[in-house]
Order: C-alpha cells, then sequence, then structure tokens
C-alpha cells in the first residue's frame, strides 16, 4: 500500500475525530488512582490504599519472578531433573506464617483509620442530609435552615430529550446542583444521613466520605474541610431511573463566609414565610411556577408538557381532566402506585401554587386559572 504522507495525516485526523466524538465528557479528568483528598480522613486512606498496593505489587513481583525462573531454570529441555518429595514442613510453615505477619501489618493501621472514620464526637456542627428521588435535601438544626439541591439547569437542559445541546459543552455536566451545601473549613461536621423513599449513597471522593441513606434509619459520618472550594460528588446507590442525575456539590467556605451565608438564608426563608400571606398576579405565579417547573417537573413531564408516551402523562389540557382542587391534591400527596411523587414536604406553599398555575395555564392553555400560596396553606 502506497499511501503518500498527506493521505495518512488525513486519515489519522478523522480517526482522532471519530475516537473524540464517542470520547466520555469527562475523558480529560480520567485517571487510575484515588484521590488524595482534602481531609485527614482522606489522607488516611489515600496512604493505606498505597501502603496496600505496593505490599501486592512486592508480593506479585515476587511470586511471579520466582515461578518464572522456575520455569525457565528448570525446563526439561535443559535437563532438569524434578526433586522427589511430597512436602516440605519448614516451606509450609514460611508461607502460611509470613502472610500472616503481612496481613497484621496492614489490619492494624486499617482498623485505626477505620474507627477513627466512626468518630463524630466533639462535632461543631450538624447536617441532616435526606435522599429522595432524585435529589438531596439539607437541612441545619441549629440555624433552622433547610433546602433542596436539584440538579443544575445547564445540565438537566442539555439531557432533557432531543435537546439538541452536546453534553461536553456543559461545564460540570452531571455534577453541578442549583444550590450547593455549604460548610465552613476546619469545622467538624456530622452529617446524619436518610432515606425519604429509596436507598441512595451520599459520595464526596475528595472528603473520603460515602454511606448508604437508608430509609427508616439515620446514619453518622463526619468530617473536617482543610480548604476551602467546590467539591463534588454523586449519589453512589443506584436508586432509579434518574439516579445518574442526582450529583453532591459541597462548597467550603471561611468562617466569616459561612455565618453570612447562615443570615442570607434564614432572611430567604422569613420572606418565604410570608409569601403565602399577599395575594399574588398571574405573571408572578407563571414566572415562579416555570421556574419550579423546570427544577421538578421536567424530566417527566418535558419541557412541552407532553411527557413521555408509555411512561409518564403529559399535562397538556390537564384543566379538562382534572380540576384545580383534584390538581393541587395530586401535587400535594402524590400518586400511590405511580412515578408521581408527593410534593408537600419538598415545596413552599409559594412554589406549590406557581407551579399549579403554571401547569394549568403554560403551553398555550391560557385558562387564567389561578391558585394562591394562601389556599395551598388551607389545603395542608
Amino acid at each position: 500500500m502506497n499511501a503518500s504522507p498527506r493521505a495518512a495525516r488525513a486519515f489519522s485526523a478523522r480517526l482522532s475525530a471519530l475516537l473524540f466524538a464517542f470520547a466520555p465528557p469527562a475523558f480529560a479528568d480520567w485517571g487510575l488512582n484515588l484521590p488524595r483528598g482534602i481531609t485527614e480522613i482522606s489522607r488516611d486512606v489515600y496512604l493505606m490504599h498505597m501502603v496496600v498496593l505496593w505490599i501486592c505489587v512486592v508480593i506479585g513481583v515476587a511470586v511471579f519472578g520466582v515461578m518464572t525462573y522456575s520455569i525457565v531454570k528448570h525446563r526439561k529441555s535443559v535437563g532438569a531433573k524434578p526433586a522427589q518429595f511430597s512436602h516440605s514442613t519448614t516451606a509450609e510453615i514460611v508461607w502460611s506464617v509470613v502472610p500472616f505477619f503481612i496481613l497484621v501489618a496492614m489490619a492494624i493501621p486499617a482498623a485505626k483509620a477505620l474507627i477513627k472514620m466512626e468518630d463524630s464526637s466533639n462535632s461543631e456542627l450538624t447536617v441532616k442530609i435526606t435522599g429522595h428521588q432524585w435529589k438531596w435535601e439539607y437541612e441545619y438544626p441549629d440555624y433552622g435552615i433547610r433546602f433542596f439541591s436539584n440538579l443544575g439547569e445547564a445540565s438537566r437542559k442539555a439531557r432533557e430529550l432531543d435537546s439538541g445541546i452536546d453534553p461536553r459543552t456543559v461545564p460540570n455536566y452531571l455534577l453541578e446542583v442549583d444550590k450547593p451545601m455549604v460548610l465552613p473549613v476546619g469545622t467538624k461536621v456530622r452529617f446524619l444521613l436518610t432515606s425519604n423513599d429509596v436507598l441512595h449513597a451520599w459520595w464526596v471522593p475528595d472528603f473520603a466520605v460515602k454511606k448508604d441513606a437508608v430509609p427508616g434509619f439515620i446514619r453518622e459520618m463526619w468530617t473536617v474541610v482543610d480548604e476551602p472550594g467546590t467539591y463534588r460528588g454523586q449519589c453512589a446507590e443506584l436508586c432509579g431511573r434518574d439516579h445518574g442525575f442526582m450529583p453532591v456539590v459541597v462548597e467550603a467556605v471561611s468562617a466569616a463566609q459561612f455565618d453570612q451565608w447562615v443570615v442570607a438564608e434564614q432572611t430567604a426563608a422569613a420572606a418565604e414565610a410570608g409569601a403565602a400571606d399577599r395575594a399574588w398576579t398571574i405573571s408572578e405565579l407563571m414566572e415562579r411556577g416555570q421556574a419550579v417547573y423546570n427544577t421538578n417537573c421536567v424530566a417527566c413531564h418535558q419541557a412541552n408538557g407532553q411527557g413521555i408516551p408509555g411512561a409518564f402523562p403529559g399535562l397538556v389540557g390537564i384543566e379538562d381532566k382534572l380540576t384545580l382542587e383534584q390538581h393541587l391534591d395530586v401535587v400535594l400527596n402524590g400518586v400511590p402506585a405511580t412515578a408521581m411523587q408527593a410534593f408537600g414536604a419538598q415545596l413552599s406553599d409559594a412554589d406549590i401554587a406557581a407551579v399549579v398555575t403554571y401547569e394549568r395555564n403554560a403551553w398555550g392553555q391560557q385558562k387564567e386559572e389561578m391558585l394562591q400560596p394562601s389556599e395551598v396553606r388551607a389545603a395542608r
């Protein structure tokens, strides 16, 4: 085959483009080892991992080296004669005792690390984490702060059916949220982990923290973040059809910045509590309802309200199927035996009033049907 250099380069360029087209979005971050992390526990875990890895490497090299040497040195073609014995007591003692001491040498520091990982005593801050299909709920009991953390808008739009958006163009695709957990650096934080529905698992690799969230149980873990920054993780349990869209994002900030964040969240919560006491216009409800719908409903019912045939019903024309009161009941309490979850505990009165109003007036329906937050509060 007499191909010119130019043709060879063209073929190479086409091959590279093809491989890149099928490369995963995070290919540039691909690696073989554990992250070192930015907490004491993560560094302990990394050290233990590397020590055990190199012990295994040395053992593997030694064992396969001896095997290779024996096969080459004592092969029949060079005239080697097999030894005439059935066993060696000395060899059996050596290959039993030496591995025992190696395992003990690895087990002692590993046990210390495991005990330290479970010791959440003397914590300075408590955060309750609740897994939902498919989002995380964070609650700071000491400060009266509670919020949900959903998949970020850019990732959500890219993952929609026929979105036309290349996921590789979305920063931190499927690893971004609309509202991250916020923690102060240098503070021992105790996490109380549970689930509202199915098994989930809260995992942040840089913290070396991962534990299952089990419905009906409260499980503990802890961390001390040493360096400010943004740290990302995921749900590490196969929790349902949208499992891949349940990321974890933690913002580690200084103590002063954390105090400012607490004040801002408490102020916003107070303002939200008062939202049900005033009358909203339909334009206000529609604007807020669209944002609530895009965060909580669009994955199943789609941006155009058509749903997914055979899986999730469309909402276009819902005002002809359900009365306003029935529609509110479905959003508040869900529909048993279906994928429609109850949003009564997840959304505020204003959010529920807005999303119900939006669903009954969006997509060209224009029925001018409204639901006020005060009506939602009365229906709870």
